[in-house]
């Protein structure tokens, strides 16, 4: 394995209550919620009709009338991110080797808005069976094919090596970075440019997740309706949001003098096999993810100082990683704090993971564990350090960030501090 380490100089975050990586970690560290009732539609025929949206202005972030009829919402965060990263890293794009930079951009549902919307148009709000193909927009394809993502990312920055979109679910955001760390490290990259980006905050989402009760239809109290390990929690909030991260090798970062905020040290992915959206309680295939992340990363588990948990708000999922932490890390689980920023952004499908890692990445900047928002009553099941209601002060050297998707996909991936590990 090549020695190359790889490290974040750049982030960028368009997160429900958080436009930009300052306000999103300001969300975070206070405490507050972003999920509200669901704006985007009417949303009053549905089971579940409260949401995380993000307040985002195309203008706003330099797209303009013809970017924003070419692309879905989803690509309009995934480049607005994109920019952010770009400006924070300092990096000037335009004189690096466009065959030595890289995209990878996750994404678990594609161009969901848009896809809904046109076939609303051409099927005259589903009145129609044959539809009429000459009422949609002009760039339909694109929202058709998830690569789109990708290839508009690559053109913001000039990017002409490796370009990928990773699809797997909920741990899209994560995989798709550590595909990137893994094209640094190999050497088919210097730079790259990677995250994740989900909109799915539509009619045909929100029916999916109504049909099998995974979202939660607490909807006269859409602020406090996400609550991972609280006892009464009963599915999650649908959100939506992006986050793009620029990565370059270690040497490189410190040669120019930019600011590392830390370094990927580990990352693994695992599939349970076992069931589209069951679980195994024991959390075995995440247990065995972040045992190989660990490994990659050559930190041993009680070198964690924060986990950064999936804890998307259901029975099944918070009582399988907390199961997965104590098979993993032994004693040192319930030494070590846990907290779910889902409780505050919800869960954006593909984009959360990304989402996640920028969290876990500010963590370590600010020495700061944000809270699990909303966590009143703890499941007896659920009997680790969650953080409840209140950011905590924190050395944190290390982070384990996890994901779990239906599919059985199960992801970890390990960020610590260069500096201090190194000391």
């Amino acid at each position: 394995m090549s020695a190359r380490r790889v490290v974040v100089t750049g982030i960028g975050v368009l997160a429900p209550g958080g436009v930009g990586a300052k306000d999103f970690w300001s969300l975070l560290s206070e405490g507050r919620t972003a999920t509200r009732g669901i704006t985007f539609f009417d949303p009053s025929p549905f089971r579940s009709q409260v949401a995380a949206e993000v307040d985002f202005v195309p203008a706003e972030h330099g797209l303009g009338p013809q970017e924003v009829r070419r692309m879905d919402r989803a690509a309009q965060l995934a480049v607005a991110a994109t920019r952010e990263a770009i400006a924070d890293s300092g990096l000037e794009f335009h004189a690096l080797d466009p065959y030595r930079t890289g995209v990878t951009i996750g994404s678990a549902v594609g161009a969901t808005m848009g896809l809904d919307a046109e076939y609303g148009v051409v099927s005259d709000g589903g009145r129609l069976h044959l539809v009429d193909h000459r009422y949609a927009v002009p760039h339909l394809y694109d929202y058709l094919v998830p690569s789109s993502f990708a290839a508009e990312v690559a053109r913001a920055v000039g990017a002409e090596g490796p370009c990928t979109v990773v699809s797997t679910g909920c741990t899209s955001g994560i995989d798709s970075v550590g595909h990137a760390v893994e094209l640094i490290r190999e050497g088919s990259a210097d730079v790259m440019v990677a995250g994740s980006s989900d909109a799915p905050i539509s009619p045909i989402t929100v029916a999916c997740f109504d049909a099998i009760k995974a979202t939660t239809p607490r909807n006269d109290d859409p602020g406090h309706a996400s609550r991972p390990f609280d006892a009464s929690r009963n599915g999650f909030v649908l959100g939506e949001g992006a986050a793009v991260f620029v990565l370059e090798e270690l040497g490189a970062a410190r040669a120019r003098g930019a600011h590392v905020y830390a370094e990927i040290a580990g990352y693994a992915s695992r599939c349970n096999a076992f069931h589209m959206t069951g679980l195994r309680p024991d959390g075995a295939e995440m247990a065995e993810a972040i045992r190989v992340a660990l490994d990659e990363a050559r930190i041993p588990g009680d070198r964690i100082d924060y986990i950064n948990a999936h804890g998307s708000g259901t029975k099944q999922n918070d009582r399988h990683e907390t199961a997965a932490f104590k098979r993993s890390l032994g004693d040192h689980a319930y030494r070590t704090p846990v907290s779910s920023i889902k409780s505050m952004v919800g869960h954006s499908l593909g984009a959360i993971g990304s989402i996640e890692i920028a969290a876990s990445a500010l963590a370590i900047e600010h020495d700061v564990v944000p809270p699990t928002a909303n966590l009143h009553t703890r499941d007896p099941e659920c009997d680790l350090d969650y953080v409840p209601l209140t950011a905590r002060d924190w050395r944190t050297d290390t982070v384990l960030t996890v994901g779990s998707g239906f599919g059985g996909f199960q992801s970890a991936m390990v960020l610590t501090d260069p500096d201090r590990r190194a000391r």
